[in-house]
């Protein structure tokens, strides 16, 4: 585990990226379909240089479609959960407003709340079950709080409601659904972490406003830097029969990007990192993707 720091509406844009695709792995080409149905490639089959994802001999399914362009911000976390835990909740940098920065301080258990409660609030099917219920009240748990939600967690990958992207997914994204191994770059869309990220070396010591740097070819902003994001998987070592969405179990969850208080290599495409379900940070955010329209 690595040290951490301490210390305007935008609505969601869900980015309709590509047409369907089949993608060949390390090595292999990206193939554009006809049917304009899916970003993501339905499986990636092979190995990318520096992927501890993405290694010889492993297949991984991806089952996302859609993709919010951005981290979820405390406008939006509020809107929904009728409260903003956020640490940065003043003093935004010059020209931003503290509504768009991103949410933090949300666990794990946090974040697929706010999944099945939105994906309700907006008529969708919830992904998430905990002992076989989606209905969040009979979870018993109480957010922000630190606590932990009991019971079997599951998620529903065909269902059309929000969540968390698997591992896999995250990286595909962040790679921009490069996965040859030609034209990667260290950071989500450059070799210049400046480019597209804030990070500890430029961000004041703070949160920034979601989408003010560049985004990566999918049009996707802050995949580096800002806040950590929240994955489905469980973080432990992927090999070639680990299944599509990681290990089967473990005891901290996947944590991708890096974050405002990290250092550039902590925030490289390839960096993994994990933290317990109920850890709260101020550098712990999450995006959502969805696997239907």
């Amino acid at each position: 585990m690595k040290r951490f720091k301490f210390v305007s509406l935008l609505f969601l844009s869900l980015v309709f990226l590509a047409t369907a695709i089949s993608c060949g792995g390390g090595g292999g080409s990206d193939d554009e379909g006809t049917s304009g149905s899916t970003i993501f490639a339905s499986s990636v089959s092979g190995g990318i240089t520096g992927s501890q994802v993405f290694i010889d001999g492993r297949t991984v399914t991806l089952y996302a479609k859609w993709c919010c362009d951005h981290e979820v911000t405390q406008e939006e976390y509020q809107s929904v959960m009728g409260t903003n835990p956020s640490y940065f909740k003043d003093s935004p940098a010059s020209g931003e407003t503290q509504a768009n920065r991103p949410v933090e301080k949300v666990s794990w258990y946090d974040a697929i709340m706010y999944c099945n409660k939105r994906s309700v609030k907006e008529g969708k099917t919830p992904c998430y079950t905990v002992d076989e219920k989606t209905d969040t009240t009979l979870w018993g748990y109480t957010p922000h709080t630190g606590g932990s939600i009991s019971g079997k967690i599951e998620c529903d990958f065909t269902a059309n409601g929000y969540r968390l992207p698997t591992e896999a997914e995250w990286e595909y994204l962040a790679r921009g659904g490069n996965t040859s191994n030609s034209g990667q770059t260290t950071y989500s869309g450059s070799n210049t972490i400046g480019d597209v990220a804030w990070y500890a070396d430029n961000s004041g010591s703070k949160t920034h406003e979601v989408k003010k740097k560049a985004p990566n070819v999918k049009g996707l902003y802050d995949m580096t830097g800002n806040v950590w994001e929240w994955c489905w998987d469980w973080y432990g070592t992927i090999t070639t029969i680990t299944p599509s969405t990681g290990a089967s179990s473990g005891s901290r969850r996947v944590l991708r990007g890096g974050s405002w208080c990290d250092s550039a290599d902590y925030c490289a495409v390839q960096d993994r990192n994990g933290s317990y379900p109920y850890s709260r940070d101020n550098s712990f955010g999450f995006r959502l993707v969805r696997s239907a329209q």
